[in-house]
């Protein structure tokens, strides 16, 4: 990891770049995908899929035959874990639920506000190096909570043509009504667009990497919204003197084994501190399974020394860390101050892998520095608002002139018509004129 110290405010952008190419770097392959998508359907996709994945499908729909054989062949231990996972992640998220909201403005003016679900919902599901099948707890479970009716499921096989056992059990445990075989920026382009077998979708959600999060950039332009920019993870650790040294180390690591793409960054008051990270960050890299992937993303990754709490809580804001983990004395101080972040991890017995599986918070985050703008998927994701008003004679005649008045004054006379028109058919009793 490369050591900084005291930087200047002038290098803090140069810094704190992420590890990632630019979004005109990889359009044009993306755009040449949904274009093929949108014009050949599956015959595009399968085209795209043996170019990628490395194999031919005959069938881009999981059969429930395929569930079936899935669902054997996934352990007890972990289906007992994520039972308990998907409990934790229920109570969190049907908690958020919130109720109508109705008031009277104005005397016979009666407005409210009330959720509806997003009918058709895509999720997304990486499956390369790490079968996420923990996201689909943090999608599907608010997906069903929310009221979404059709959850479409899209993640990448193997080369022998199927998909991890685990992600199938977990898409039909947790609702999913159906699972395609499909991955990458072909996935996104097909639930755009729809093909022949995979139905479109009114918003997608869910991680990817570059190619991927650039591809769901491009399916707004087609009128799919997204959750958000979910690229690369992710983290942030803020550590003085009494933090553990080999947990601040294991947290980095948890995040820079995602992918070769992935950042860590370690802000610390303390230079005994940053010397200890980084001697335990080298010696549990090298336990690690996946070292040569969690080394390749440590070599884009900072520790970065500050002198003061103030300077460190202004580079963690403009930083904007998906994770971010707060161990330090004074956690007031720094939790008053943070204003863009995915999500908080305070203590050192709050890793971040909590948040990734079991406590009940979701996993899907904005990165790459659009926690200044995007919050995390939740309840509300999957929903939308919609306002309704109601009214009555007495009504119109309270708030009716205000309308005339203003449509008047914009231009706008068919505007302040559809009100005079109602005022003029109402019979004021002679006693109020």
């Amino acid at each position: 990891m490369i050591k900084i110290y005291n930087p200047k405010r002038t290098d803090w952008n140069t810094i704190l770049k992420r590890p990632t190419q630019t979004v005109g770097d990889i359009e044009a392959i993306v755009t040449t995908i949904f274009n093929e998508v949108e014009g050949h359907g599956d015959a595009a996709i399968n085209t795209y899929t043996t170019k990628f994945d490395g194999v031919t499908l005959d069938n881009l729909k999981v059969s429930p035959e395929e569930i079936n054989k899935a669902e054997i062949k996934v352990a007890t231990k972990l289906k007992q874990a994520i039972a308990t996972a998907r409990v934790n992640i229920e109570k969190f998220h049907v908690a958020q639920r919130t109720s109508k909201v109705a008031l009277e403005t104005s005397p016979g003016v009666e407005c409210w506000q009330e959720k509806r679900p997003i009918t058709k919902v895509g999720l997304y599901i990486p499956g390369g190096t790490a079968p996420l099948f923990s996201t689909i707890l943090m999608l599907a479970i608010p997906a069903k909570i929310a009221g979404c009716s059709e959850i479409v499921l899209c993640t990448p096989p193997n080369k022998e043509g199927t998909v991890d056992p685990a992600i199938l059990y977990t898409a039909n445990l947790c609702g999913v009504t159906e699972i395609f075989k499909v991955g990458g920026i072909q996935a996104i382009a097909g639930m755009t667009f729809g093909t022949e077998t995979i139905p479109a979708v009114y918003k997608i959600f869910g991680p990817g990497n570059q190619y991927v999060t650039v591809a769901k950039q491009l399916a707004t332009k087609y009128g799919v919204a997204i959750d958000m920019p979910a690229g690369p993870s992710e983290l942030l650790v803020m550590a003085d003197d009494t933090a553990n040294a080999s947990f601040v180390a294991s947290d980095l690591l948890s995040q820079a084994e995602h992918g070769i793409d992935s950042q860590v960054i370690l802000v610390t008051t303390s230079k005994k501190m940053l010397e200890e990270v980084a001697e335990a960050v080298q010696e549990q890299i090298a336990k690690l399974p996946r070292k040569k992937i969690a080394a390749k993303a440590i070599a884009n990754s900072k520790l970065i020394y500050v002198a003061t709490d103030e300077m460190a809580a202004e580079i963690i804001n403009s930083y904007g860390p998906e994770h971010y983990i707060i161990c330090v004395a004074n956690e007031k101080y720094y939790l008053e101050r943070i204003q863009n972040a995915g999500s908080v991890f305070i203590g050192n017995y709050t890793p971040e892998s909590a948040g990734d599986y079991a406590s009940g918070t979701n996993h899907t985050l904005p990165t790459n520095g659009y926690a200044k703008q995007y919050s995390g998927v939740n309840l509300d994701s999957f929903m939308k608002s919609m306002t309704f008003q109601k009214i009555s004679e007495a009504g119109i005649l309270e708030i009716g002139e205000t309308i005339e008045i203003m449509a008047e004054a914009e231009g706008l006379h068919a505007h302040k018509n559809a009100v005079t028109l109602r005022l003029n058919s109402i019979k004021i009793p002679e006693s109020d004129v």
